[in-house]
């Protein structure tokens, strides 16, 4: 970990101690000594996050003061970076008046940066001595180590098997769910998983249905364990023999500890060797424990079960070998939450009830808690100490602050905490970074992980693209469930748990990683080092003191107007980060393009009409994004921009036609360039392109039919390409694409918008998509035959794709997820085989007017989750309502549907 947590500073020492920087008398030496203590610092930080925590008020000091010193560096070494930059910039002749008539302005500034080191330096030899001075007088009673709060979380856990069943609400239509699963009367041996976040109620549930006497009767013997994050696998041995002995009411043996491994385990396989058993591995991390233990429970074909519960949506899916089946846990309903947190918050009201004047706040915190079980039981234990309409009122506007000091919430906290703690270095920067949005914000994978790249928190993997290692990352705090799987317009994205966010926050606050301010408040000097300012007014608190920033996030909901220039002072000299996505400013301030160490520039959704020849200064410049603005050509100075790697421009729809950007000749010259949409065919810009073979994503609008042999040329080119949308330049214009000879390998998602006369033949070679997205396609022919036995596909949206009457889906489509048929005018039957999109979670009918019953075999739908009508005719909602032909399977599809949607409050 050390080198994961360092070389992220190390290439700026380097650049350092090449400049003219080493010429300083005195420099060069306090550099390198610097770059060696940074190393520790770093390494230090990474241990204090991890397993090392502390707890004493020195220690937490003593940390803080490491964390402030390692920022200083790094904002003294971009400091020192980005005067470089500005003494260098521009031609020989500004150089040469730079070194004559400001020269002393510049030894003065090195001398600054000189005395800043040596003060660095002077601070860092400090620590150890202050540490040293007062540690040993500190009291350290009491406290509590990061194996200590895991100790206490398993026995909160193992005490689930003797909660009050009064206690609990929710649970009965999953418990009976994995009944089933234990006394089918398969023979062979079947695993269960349970998944779901922290606190869901995974080990309540299991534990319910465990203690069951209908599963007593029904299995021989019985174990019940919980794993964790550090185990001994000697350890399990031992604690399974114990639990299947103490079951029984039989006599433990008793030289166990003297066993070792081998004897241990062939003590165990005899023992199950003729039994039914039924073994509950609770609280599992470990991805490999399942290979390491699986041997020693053999397929007996007397039935067995094993049951696990996880954190982790990666160990649930796992293939162990045997029938296995995942249930993961759902939040719950609104009505089961609000009963749960009744049940104490109001347990010494009158009635036992919420006071009308109180019911709003209620409310909200019951929301907030979004169906978590342990957030619901923690918050109305502190609540139910809580009598007036201003201590409910502070505990909902200043939740992050009680989670922090309140011990009635450090339970639920450490729970919580445990998969955070147990996150390497970078994750921890990765999942703090995603508090910066609002609550409830749901967030596109692909601008996060583009953030997170800018930021400097993923590694650099040789041979392999930062973007892939930084969707790694991401995928794993999916798979921990820290943060929750979306899908939003057509995108792969993220949210963020409320209450994880507000646990997020206070560590943040705490560690001066980032802030999030409203429009109200005054943004002073805080130290933290990103800054998320989020308004509904279009008027923003003044903002001093953070000229530190390395972020700079700006969230405008719902606002037409926005005071900017004025109230911001552009001096950030260290800036990496500014995402400024739908804030209405229609010029982009003059000092932007001076930000040096920029490296991500966000003005989606801006009113920006233009940007100025001085954006090629902007060297380090990694992503720019100007989608759905007025901008509809770059300036020449786009070129300059070298490190750029996503450049993503157009998008926006004029008279419901998407538009692409004009873009210069000299784009070539980009080879970093990854992501390039959606630009405008014009001139050879097509050709062009054909050498930028570097391309993961590639977005072309107003094609046109005499452009097909150039543009399959160059798509033929770009073996790495990953994402191609291509739009039709007229809608009486064909789109042709059948001179590509074949898809790009790695092809994954699809966007073709325009006439096509054939279904391409090379669609049945996308073995790697997983989106397609046809729209206007007209065609007469029937595509789903072309397309059924794609292995990856996973979303498909047909949008005016056929203008056949039926579409009958007879086979295949096995991975499909999400499946949306709009504008379908000549439609009026959809049919579904029984065991064709077995997989399907939602569905979405929109405007298919001719259309006038359910789909035929919707019931075959068994996973489905969601599903949405809109603009259907009326003939087609006659026959859903009360009375009408499709009313009977509309019950059983909304009746599936419904454990997976919270109720409303109404």
């Amino acid at each position: 970990m050390a080198s994961a947590a360092t070389d992220l500073f190390i290439g700026k020492f380097v650049a350092i101690l090449e400049s003219e920087a080493a010429s300083i008398t005195g420099v060069r030496d306090q550099l390198d000594e610097i770059k060696q203590e940074l190393v520790f610092m770093k390494s230090f930080l990474d241990d204090a996050d991890g397993g090392g925590q502390a707890h004493t008020q020195v220690e937490k000091a003593w940390v803080a003061s490491v964390r402030d010193l390692a920022n200083d560096v790094e904002n003294t070494i971009d400091e020192f970076m980005y005067h470089v930059y500005e003494q260098r910039n521009g031609g020989r002749f500004a150089r040469w008046i730079h070194k004559t008539i400001h020269f002393p302005k510049h030894l003065w500034y090195k001398r600054r940066i000189a005395n800043k080191l040596q003060k660095i330096t002077m601070a860092i030899r400090a620590i150890p001595d202050r540490n040293q001075r007062y540690r040993g007088g500190a009291a350290v009673e009491g406290k509590r180590t990061s194996e200590d709060i895991r100790r206490w979380v398993q026995n909160h856990a193992e005490s689930s098997l003797y909660q009050k069943k009064n206690q609990l609400v929710g649970i009965e239509g999953d418990k009976n769910m994995l009944l089933g699963w234990l006394m089918d009367e398969a023979k062979h041996q079947t695993v269960v998983s349970v998944v779901g976040m922290g606190g869901s109620g995974k080990t309540t549930l299991v534990a319910r249905t465990f203690k069951d006497d209908i599963v007593k009767r029904h299995f021989e013997c019985y174990a019940w364990i919980t794993v964790s994050q550090s185990y001994v696998i000697e350890d399990l041995l031992r604690r399974l023999i114990k639990e299947f002995h103490k079951a029984k009411k039989e006599e433990v043996p008793v030289d166990m500890n003297a066993m070792s491994y081998n004897e241990l385990l062939e003590m165990l396989v005899n023992y199950l060797e003729t039994k039914r058993y039924l073994i509950v591995l609770d609280d599992v991390w470990d991805v490999h424990l399942w290979e390491k233990i699986r041997f020693l429970f053999l397929d007996n074909q007397l039935g067995s079960r094993v049951m696990l519960t996880t954190r982790r949506e990666d160990i649930a899916s796992s293939s162990f070998g045997v029938e296995s089946h995942v249930h993961k846990i759902q939040p719950l309903e609104m009505g089961d939450a609000w009963e749960l947190f009744s049940m104490k918050a109001f347990s010494s009201y009158q009635n036992k009830s919420c006071s009308p004047e109180l019911l709003p706040l209620a409310r909200e915190l019951v929301e907030k808690c979004e169906g978590l079980p342990l957030a619901i039981v923690a918050l109305s234990g502190l609540m139910s100490s809580k009598k007036s309409m201003t201590d409910w009122r502070n505990v909902r506007t200043s939740l992050n602050w009680y989670l922090t000091n309140n011990s009635l919430l450090e339970p639920m906290k450490s729970i919580l905490l445990l998969s955070f703690n147990d996150l390497p270095y970078r994750l921890k920067q990765c999942f703090l970074y995603c508090s910066l949005f609002p609550e409830d914000h749901v967030i596109i994978n692909s601008r996060l992980i583009r953030l997170w790249i800018a930021e400097g928190f993923v590694e650099h993997v040789k041979g392999v693209a930062p973007e892939e290692v930084a969707k790694g990352y991401l995928m794993e705090l999916i798979f921990l469930n820290m943060l929750q799987e979306r899908y939003h317009d057509h995108n792969y994205a993220c949210k963020m748990h409320d209450i994880l966010r507000e646990i997020a926050l206070s560590i943040a606050k705490k560690e001066k990683f980032c802030a999030v301010h409203d429009e109200s408040e005054t943004v002073e000097e805080t130290g933290a080092l990103r800054l998320s300012i989020q308004t509904t007014n279009g008027e923003i608190g003044s903002c001093t003191g953070i000229s530190r920033l390395r972020s700079f996030l700006i969230f405008a909901t719902g606002v037409s107007s926005f005071a900017f220039s004025n109230k911001l002072p552009f001096d950030l000299k260290l800036l990496k980060v500014l995402d400024l996505v739908d804030v209405p400013i229609d010029n982009l301030p003059d000092r932007v393009t001076c930000l040096f160490n920029l490296k991500y520039l966000n003005l989606n959704g801006t009113l920006i009409k233009e940007l100025p020849e001085s954006i090629g200064q902007l060297r380090n410049l990694q992503t720019l994004n100007i989608m759905e603005t007025k901008i509809e050509a770059l300036p020449r100075g786009i070129s300059k921009l070298l490190n750029l790697r996503h450049l993503l421009v157009g998008g926006g729809f004029i008279s419901e036609k998407i538009f692409g950007v004009r873009i210069p000749s000299s784009i070539g010259k980009m080879k970093k360039l990854q992501s390039l949409a959606y630009i405008e065919s014009e001139g050879n810009i097509i050709r062009l392109i054909g050498s930028m073979t570097q391309l993961t994503f590639l977005g072309i609008t107003n094609v046109k039919e005499r452009d097909e042999e150039d543009l399959c040329a160059s798509i033929q080119q770009m073996k790495v390409l990953s994402n191609l949308c291509l739009y039709v330049a007229d809608g009486d214009e064909f789109l042709r694409v059948d001179a590509l000879s074949s898809p790009p390998p790695y092809l994954d998602r699809l966007d073709l918008v325009g006439k096509l006369e054939t279904v391409p033949h090379w669609f049945c070679s996308l073995h790697s998509l997983t989106y397609l997205n046809l729209e206007d396609s007209r065609l007469e022919e029937d595509l789903l035959p072309h397309i059924e036995a794609l292995p990856s596909l996973h979303s498909l949206c047909l949008d005016n794709v056929s203008v056949r009457k039926e579409l009958c889906f007879n086979r295949g489509f096995v991975k499909l997820r999400h499946l949306w048929f709009w504008d379908l005018a000549l439609l009026n039957k959809i049919t579904i085989e029984k065991g064709a999109i077995p997989n399907l979670e939602f569905l979405d009918i929109h405007s298919c007017l001719t259309l006038e019953t359910l789909p035929q075999g919707i019931e075959h739908l068994t996973k489905l989750q969601r599903f949405r009508f809109d603009y259907v005719s009326e003939q087609f909602m006659e026959s859903i309502e009360e009375g009408g032909v499709d009313h009977p399977r509309m019950l059983l599809v909304k009746e599936r549907c419904e454990k997976y949607i919270n109720k409303s409050w109404d």
